[in-house]
């Protein structure tokens, strides 16, 4: 079978390229290159460069074709734009799963079908099986699984995707790389957005989002408003409190409301109190940063969260709730690496609910809710509120 390996000049990358080739596939290599701005990552440099230049030498050392494709163009439109509108509609995004679904299984896909693929290939954590119905699972490096990344993919893309590294864990990927003299082999993981790299993330929304200071309210944690909210039941339990300046103490201001998100500490910049001050809610509108002291703070808990109908993505066809279906057998999750945790999901003809057994902390718009059956990725949508 050939298969394209989206080779990123990681570890990872080069070991799935490696394990492909030792099953016998006809590999090809492609660095995605998908940006070009060094101003906001730190250290002044894209990544880039250097990472196109491990993934060639990883290729050479395979012995396999390879060449660099632009999507820079792709990328700024389907990922930076879309950060940008959601940061600056007070919602919190998550690029790296867009990254997933607009970019290396769609676009990136697609230029792996031109070269004649039957398959594409990447260096995550996790796994699949194809079927049908193909299935998409959690890695088997519980530390390191990143199904949750891919929880936006659909079935037919899944159906090309290869996971080579999924049955293992870290240090079986770094062993096997360091067995095959892979040029990679030693290289850090790493961090920051997909294939941008460590930015200044308030440098980097300032590029289209201006700076404009706000005050900050801190919301006393026996508010009424609390009480009343605790109390409802069902959608109305997931419709976030709204807040008005009235209803706390001014504490300080901030550079701009679209700079934060619910559950963040730093960068408040406000002291003085006898607990840290986290964010509860910002108002994009009236540019209002509302704050919460300690960790334990009511105002930083929900139980329940909400999703629009016509953002419901499933990941399985087969196993799509119906309207006026309720499941009690998922578990969710709405950040990487978190938990999985019980859940009730019901559907109703606008959307989704999701009614968790405990309250979680730092539910945010924007976020994208995945839910699980057992191991596999059923569905996923982001929180509207």
């Amino acid at each position: 079978m050939r298969i394209v390996v989206g080779l990123s000049g990681g570890v990872d990358s080069s070991v799935a390229a490696a394990l492909l080739l030792e099953q016998g596939h006809e590999v090809i290599g492609l660095y995605m290159r998908n940006w070009h701005d060094a101003e906001v990552t730190i250290g002044g440099a894209c990544p880039w460069i250097d990472d196109a230049q491990d993934a060639m030498l990883v290729a050479a050392h395979l012995g396999i074709p390879f060449q660099v494709i632009d999507l820079s163009a792709e990328y700024r439109e389907r990922i930076v734009d879309y950060m940008f509108r959601e940061y600056a509609a007070g919602r919190t995004p998550n690029p790296d799963v867009l990254c997933n679904r607009e970019i290396k299984f769609d676009v990136f896909l697609q230029a792996a079908l031109a070269l004649g693929a039957q398959g594409v290939a990447t260096g995550h954590y996790c796994r699949v099986e194809h079927g049908p119905p193909h299935r998409l699972l959690s890695g088997a490096d519980s530390s390191k699984d990143q199904s949750y990344f891919l929880c936006q993919i659909g079935p037919e893309a899944l159906r090309y995707a290869h996971f080579p590294i999924g049955h293992w864990v870290k240090q079986e990927v770094r062993e096997y790389a360091r067995k095959l003299g892979l040029p990679t082999a030693e290289k850090k993981d790493s961090q920051g957005l997909c294939f941008v790299g460590k930015v200044h993330l308030p440098v980097f929304l300032q590029q289209q989002l201006e700076s404009k200071p706000g005050p900050i309210v801190r919301i006393p944690a026996d508010h009424s408003k609390l009480r009343t909210h605790a109390g409802l039941q069902g959608r109305e339990a997931a419709r976030p409190i709204v807040w008005s300046p009235e209803d706390g103490t001014p504490v300080g201001t901030h550079p701009g409301a679209h700079f934060f998100t619910v559950g963040q500490r730093k960068g408040i910049a406000v002291g003085g109190h006898a607990e840290p001050l986290f964010v509860l809610d910002r108002d994009v509108k009236s540019n209002t940063l509302y704050v919460g002291m300690g960790d334990q703070h009511p105002g930083l808990y929900r139980s329940v969260l909400w999703i629009e109908r016509e953002e419901l993505h499933a990941v399985r066809e087969d196993q799509k709730l119906q309207v006026g279906e309720t499941r009690t057998d998922f578990r969710v999750r709405f950040r990487y690496r978190q938990p999985l945790e019980p859940a009730t999901l019901t559907r109703f003809e606008e959307g989704l609910l999701v009614s968790f057994d405990r309250p979680q902390r730092g539910i945010a718009s924007g976020q994208f809710a995945a839910w699980y059956a057992g191991e596999e990725v059923i569905g996923s949508g982001p929180i509207a509120w």
